[in-house]
């Protein structure tokens, strides 16, 4: 199948490949020269522009930073130029309002269109082993799982348009809140004298547990490798954290639900991100949360 891959990012740039791999002919379109010529490397073949991408395409896939973002791509570049009834998936992370609108207008064009976006990070993305959150009609998400599959370890069903995002903007809000107080508890520890590593052997067999503590330490030398191993390099930037969190409080408000913990945990990356931490992994706001939070060596 011919595939257009338009947003080469940290996520897209490690997607597109697994597409190229799984024998589909993926053309490949960012702004950004040198992830283009990353993704041709990688088996995608490179285009001048995402309307060169689109045109003859069975399936346009796109992982683009934001709503305003995909609004353009969809009116300018995808509904000129794609084939009649192509597949159209976006993966990237937007609000449910703007998902339904851009996805209800390609579908009023002839087009099938589901949002998908996803969870895992960047090594997942490389390792084709995302987990997908799909919203569109029974028949768009059958022919989309087809093309998710090669890319992800799970491929889910959230409902119509724009339940993709729900359950996206839904479950970073968990993730970024048990990130924080999981930072907090590693701050705590230190300070009542518990090491570390005791207290992440206790924590991740005990009713602590989650996937910010066992999976994701966001201390050094605790745990499995993760960007706190690497000064907080790589992973999920905590500018985008902020921004997920952003988009679960607009949805609360706009719904009238109560969430003062996605509310804290947005102010603490606002935080975070002004004091100059948004390129971090979102990890490292326990630098924020304790200055005199020390990794092993400097000690």
């Amino acid at each position: 199948m011919k595939i257009a891959f338009i947003g080469l990012g940290h996520m897209g740039g490690g997607m597109a490949p697994n597409l190229a791999k799984a024998g589909h002919d993926v053309r490949a379109y960012d702004l950004v020269k040198d992830a283009v010529e990353k993704a041709a490397g990688a088996g995608c073949t490179a285009v001048p522009s995402a309307a060169d991408a689109i045109k003859g395409a069975d399936v346009v896939i796109t992982m683009l930073p934001a709503a305003k973002h995909v609004r353009a791509v969809y009116q300018d570049d995808v509904a000129p130029n794609a084939k009649p009834g192509a597949l159209l998936i976006d993966c990237s992370t937007i609000d449910v309002a703007s998902a339904r609108e851009v996805g209800q207008a390609m579908e009023r064009q002839g087009f099938e269109f589901v949002d998908a976006p996803v969870s895992g990070g960047i090594a997942a993305a490389a390792g084709g082993s995302l987990t997908f959150m799909v919203g569109g009609n029974d028949e768009a998400f059958g022919k989309a799982k087809t093309f998710l599959d090669p890319m992800g370890k799970a491929v889910i069903h959230a409902g119509e348009l724009g339940a993709g995002q729900a359950a996206k903007i839904c479950n970073n809000m968990i993730l970024g809140a048990t990130m924080a107080v999981t930072c907090e508890a590693f701050v705590l520890a230190q300070k009542l004298g518990l090491d570390a590593q005791v207290f992440f052997d206790i924590s991740s067999k005990a009713s602590g547990q989650s996937w910010s503590m066992t999976s994701y330490a966001p201390v050094p030398g605790v745990g499995p490798d993760t960007p706190a191993d690497h000064d907080y390099e790589g992973g999920f930037a905590a500018a985008l954290m902020l921004k997920d969190l952003k988009l679960a409080e607009e949805a609360a408000q706009q719904v009238g639900a109560y969430t003062p913990m996605g509310g804290e945990a947005e102010e603490l990356y606002q935080r975070f991100v002004d004091r100059g931490g948004g390129s971090k992994d979102f990890s490292g706001i326990i630098k924020m949360i304790d200055d005199s939070w020390k990794v092993p060596d400097e000690e």
